[in-house]
């Protein structure tokens, strides 16, 4: 039901996200550029004939305008839903977004900023604090065969023997941070090559997920919100994903919310995480009887082309991938803005 009733609409919330970040695409204004996105985003969901609760989002309350953990959007939350919403049709949805994925990326003109969000029935989506989170993405072929406990040379000699192909062919994505130096040093010597990124990690994680990429696995540690995304696109997509919370500080070295490990610890419990070193893999982390999830490109990636303006309008790509239909679908938009001199093929 959520894919036949929202798949469109999700799909024109990325694209009109995407379109208002790309303008300042290359300005070196990350913040003007999230916020940007955010706007666009909250504007099109509000359109959508429902009642959302955004999960993971860019922080608390007091932070608005971002889109801030536990705001609803939708028609049905408006004063008076009751006068066009019957509550027998409602759908209720929880929703994790990430409107603009690498802000860094967008100002200053590098590859692979996206505009992201997955949603599920409501309670389908694990509402992660807004700490990091140790990560590992491989392959549907290595699901359940490697793990995130074992070291990143037993996991890369596994794939190499679920993938029928030498370690010294695997391509390992890491994010270019100090707390990753081992980790970095270990997959070299073990013989795979490292792709170093330096932000938007949920892009690398889908990846794994696709041949052809030219990405095999994505390790390393990276913003927990952004792992529940991407835990919701892999679900969909069938392939590995597991998550664990880092609540550390001495551990992640960039810093962290909370003072110290002991005041981490005491929120997680807080929010009934009482293992706080539980593994969660992506049927935990997006447990929905449907998971939708979708992207569209801000900046060219891998997966996706970005926005490209023309006279009088834009051309997006944007990815839809739905564990109902067990399908992944790239969808090409011209948007026409007001009279476009030429309509751009390519």
């Amino acid at each position: 039901m959520l894919e036949s009733t929202l798949g469109l609409e999700i799909i024109e919330v990325v694209e009109q996200a995407a379109l208002a970040s790309a303008r300042w695409m290359g300005k070196g204004e990350k913040n003007t550029a999230d916020q940007v996105a955010v706007e666009a985003m909250r504007e099109r969901m509000n359109r959508i004939h429902m009642r959302g609760r955004i999960v993971i989002g860019e922080g608390e309350r007091d932070d608005a305008p971002m889109l801030y953990i536990g705001e609803e959007v939708g028609i049905c939350t408006r004063e008076d839903a009751k006068d066009f919403c019957n509550p027998d049709e409602l759908i209720e949805i929880d929703i994790a977004v990430d409107p603009c994925e690498g802000t860094n990326l967008v100002a200053y003109g590098q590859n692979g900023s996206m505009a992201v969000l997955a949603i599920s029935e409501k309670g389908g989506l694990f509402a992660a604090p807004d700490f990091y989170m140790k990560k590992l993405a491989a392959p549907a072929v290595a699901k359940g065969k490697v793990d995130i406990s074992k070291s990143a040379t037993e996991n890369l000699k596994i794939m190499s023997e679920c993938m029928d192909r030498a370690v010294e062919e695997l391509v390992v994505v890491v994010m270019d941070r100090p707390r990753h130096k081992e980790l970095i040093q270990e997959i070299r010597e073990a013989g795979a090559r490292v792709r170093l990124i330096s932000d938007g990690d949920v892009s690398a994680a889908i990846c794994c997920g696709f041949a052809g990429t030219n990405i095999h696995a994505l390790m390393g540690i990276g913003a927990a919100p952004e792992g529940v995304i991407s835990a919701a696109a892999m679900r969909c997509l069938g392939g590995h994903f597991q998550g664990q919370l880092i609540y550390d500080p001495e551990v992640v070295k960039t810093g962290l919310i909370g003072e110290s490990k002991e005041s981490n610890l005491a929120r997680l419990k807080d929010m009934g995480i009482n293992d706080p070193d539980k593994v969660y893999d992506a049927e935990e982390l997006a447990s929905g009887e449907t998971v939708l999830f979708a992207a569209c490109g801000i900046t060219p990636g891998n997966l996706m082309e970005g926005v490209r303006f023309f006279g009088g309008g834009a051309r997006t790509q944007s990815l839809v991938i739905s564990s109902q239909s067990r399908t992944a679908r790239f969808v090409d938009t011209i948007h026409m803005f007001d009279e476009p001199r030429a309509l751009q093929l390519k």
